[in-house]
């Protein structure tokens, strides 16, 4: 074909590109000017003119409701999809189902993780009318990618049915803004199938899905908020090692943390006292709050960090804390990002409301994910570590630990020394015996090898350091290809 005859096919081309975008831009000049269109979110995301479209043609128009391409963040690939909620509310149509299958399908062969920006109505009804062949959908190939790809969802704005369904699969949820929201079925549907009256945000706003749920890990007042959030949280990912880390310095842990296992402190001043400067990001923080996770360095050296926190309830483990730190434990072994654990709890929460909530069962499921955990454990026992509290916070001897460590302070168990004495009905020389037997600490533990050693509080963190400097760095269940 000689280059006039090009010259039809290449105008029929940029003509129905023109034609898409010319629709989105007239739909920008009518939406609200507090929320971003589906490009601007993207771009707001992604390094600046990276993004290259994949289906742009597809559907009736505008791209049938769902963005989608390749895109850079920080100079590493990633996949992104975005719901237009400014088409057909964002619903999900037959030709956007395609691109969302692709994008999971292209994630999974090539490790790039995969983000989505959910604000769409789920499955749009007309889809019956249309005949397609049987196919894949992508919730069953999201959840193939579960834990050997790092899925993202960032919900910025009421997201329903199906398109909501990719939260509960993602390693983190970022609500972005006022209107963010995530429910199985919006309010009308509620409205006429239970006879519920309540509106989007009481029904699966930020407050529902951050504080309640436990579905979202972090909320953001607008969306350039909560895609900087996903931008900073992709850094520990892509960058499993980062040159120019703080190096050792004292510790000032004897003004955090008291001696008497009965007072209460936060331990965030002991997280900050450990880790490289401005590294600590914590996630999930307004849910199970009697544990602490969150992503931090060490000597440059991603790490994912869970603490009980003494403050909340003496740092007892309940149903959410311990949903919490599964989740969480099963994210930093897809990332291959080793765990600390900083340990101060008197167990698992007991009582009628506690079982049944589930304790045992979410408390043995932290354990299990903490029993896999196979990038690296390096555990700190604080103060308190009783009963099955200390099992799922790897404080167990051989437990896989590439470093476990005690303060001085600590106190082990199966149960604190005089409720064990209490409720066996114990004379009192044995009671004497049991409390004298606690108060020795980590001694005796440190005395059979269950600790690696018992540290002054003021040299924790170069014992960290130390410990961290030849542990391999391990990345094995996804890999990208770094574009510099």
């Amino acid at each position: 074909m000689t280059a006039p005859d090009w010259a039809p096919l290449r105008k029929a081309l940029a003509d129905r590109r023109d034609r898409a975008t010319d629709q989105i831009e007239e739909r920008r000049a009518q939406r609200r000017s507090d929320r971003m269109t589906v490009r601007e979110r993207i771009a707001g995301l992604v390094d600046p003119d990276s993004f290259a479209e994949i289906g742009l043609l597809a559907g009736e128009g505008d791209a049938d409701g769902f963005v989608a391409g390749r895109a850079l963040v920080h100079r590493r690939p990633v996949l992104i999809g975005a719901e237009d909620w400014t088409y057909q509310g964002g619903s999900i149509g037959v030709a956007g189902a395609s691109k969302r299958v692709r994008l999971a399908e292209l994630a999974g062969r090539t490790g790039a993780p995969l983000i989505l920006v959910l604000d769409g109505a789920g499955h749009r009804a007309t889809n019956l009318l249309q005949p397609h062949r049987p196919a894949p959908n992508d919730l069953q190939l999201l959840a193939d990618l579960v834990g050997t790809v790092p899925l993202i969802s960032v919900v910025a704005g009421p997201s329903a049915g199906h398109g909501a369904l990719a939260a509960p699969f993602s390693d983190l949820v970022v609500m972005a803004g006022p209107e963010a929201a995530l429910f199985t079925a919006g309010p009308p549907v509620v409205r006429a199938s239970t006879g519920e009256d309540v509106d989007k945000l009481e029904l699966g706003g930020a407050e529902v899905h951050c504080r309640v749920s436990g579905v979202a890990h972090q909320r953001a007042g607008d969306e350039s908020t909560g895609f900087a959030l996903v931008r900073r949280w992709l850094r520990y990912a892509f960058w499993p090692v980062q040159p120019g880390a703080d190096g050792p310095r004292p510790c000032h842990l004897t003004e955090v943390i008291p001696t008497d296992p009965r007072r209460p402190y936060d331990v965030i001043r002991v997280i900050d006292e450990l880790v490289d400067r401005d590294s600590w990001f914590e996630q999930q923080p307004e849910f199970g709050t009697s544990l602490v996770t969150g992503l931090a360095r060490l000597a440059g050296r991603a790490i994912g960090l869970v603490a009980n926190q003494p403050k909340v309830r003496a740092g007892t483990i309940d149903v959410s804390a311990a949903d919490k730190g599964a989740r969480f434990l099963d994210t930093c072994r897809m990332l291959g990002l080793p765990v600390l654990f900083l340990t101060d709890n008197p167990g698992v929460l007991a009582g009628s409301a506690s079982e049944r909530a589930g304790i045992l069962r979410a408390a043995a499921r932290m354990y299990a994910a903490q029993r896999r955990l196979d990038t690296g454990k390096l555990q700190v026992t604080l103060r308190k570590a009783y009963g099955f509290g200390s099992s799922v916070m790897a404080v167990n001897p051989c437990d896989g630990q590439w470093l476990n460590l005690a303060l001085p302070t600590a106190t082990l168990g199966g149960i604190p020394a005089r409720l064990g004495a209490q409720t066996s009905g114990a004379d009192a020389e044995l009671t004497r015996q049991l409390t004298s037997g606690e108060a020795t600490g980590p001694w005796r533990q440190a005395a059979s090898g269950g600790f690696d050693d018992v540290i002054d509080p003021a040299e924790l963190r170069t014992a960290l350091l130390t410990g961290i400097r030849d542990l391999p760095v391990t990345n094995r269940r996804w890999t990208t290809r770094p574009e510099e």
